[in-house]
């Protein structure tokens, strides 16, 4: 599919040819869902952590005699019943990550891409870079694109001084064009490739199609 190209200006240049394999998919929500929770669940830190009775600092012994008192039976205070005492099943620290097959992440990531390209919510611009470093540069070449709304902005390679400018944006994430994030990519309203990054997903995903096949 052909699709326009933007200069820094916002306006329309030439157009470039996307692979139909990484930008023309059918919706596949099965897939997009299993990546996105997979990358949550990777994220979380699982350092929770609660005291149970037997963690709780106190006396072992009962607060007063079993009977004869006319009160309710009752332990050592470290009983869960009680406040300050132990909880019960609490949390624990784990670890909440796990593996899914790199296809499925792979296909997960080309219907996203294929999904924002079909509604017109990805625009690819001219190979630029910030070399101030500084973010009200990049905040000014961002409004000729719209308003301030969940962007993603896919970098054709490793560019610090572009990344300095990037992260004090609160609604703008940047991701290489080789490290796609599922969660990322389609919950951003709107996405900015650069051409580069779009030559070489072409290729990129082009190059793992053939190594499946093999």
């Amino acid at each position: 599919m052909n699709h326009t190209v933007y200069s820094i200006d916002g306006k329309e240049t030439h157009s470039i040819e996307l692979d139909d394999a990484v930008f023309g998919l059918p919706m596949n929500e099965d897939v997009i869902w299993y990546a996105i929770n997979n990358e949550l669940a990777n994220r979380r830190q699982g350092n929770a952590s609660t005291k149970d009775r037997g963690e709780v600092h106190g006396s072992n012994a009962k607060p007063y005699k079993q009977k004869g008192t006319g009160r309710a039976r009752r332990g050592d205070k470290k009983s869960p019943v009680l406040v300050g005492g132990g909880v019960v099943f609490g949390p624990k620290p784990r670890d909440y990550s796990y593996s899914i097959p790199k296809k499925a992440k792979r296909v997960a990531i080309k219907t996203i891409l294929s999904l924002k390209a079909q509604s017109d919510m990805l625009k690819i611009v001219e190979d630029f870079s910030i070399e101030s470093g500084k973010t009200k540069d990049l905040v000014g070449l961002l409004k000729n694109f719209g308003d301030e709304v969940r962007t993603v902005l896919i970098l054709k390679d490793d560019d610090p001084k572009l990344k300095q400018a990037a992260s004090n944006i609160p609604w703008l994430s940047y991701l290489s064009y080789n490290r796609l994030a599922a969660h990322d990519l389609f919950y951003g309203r709107r996405v900015l490739m650069l051409e580069t990054a779009a030559k070489n997903l072409n290729g990129f995903y082009a190059e793992k199609v053939q190594e499946a096949a093999e």
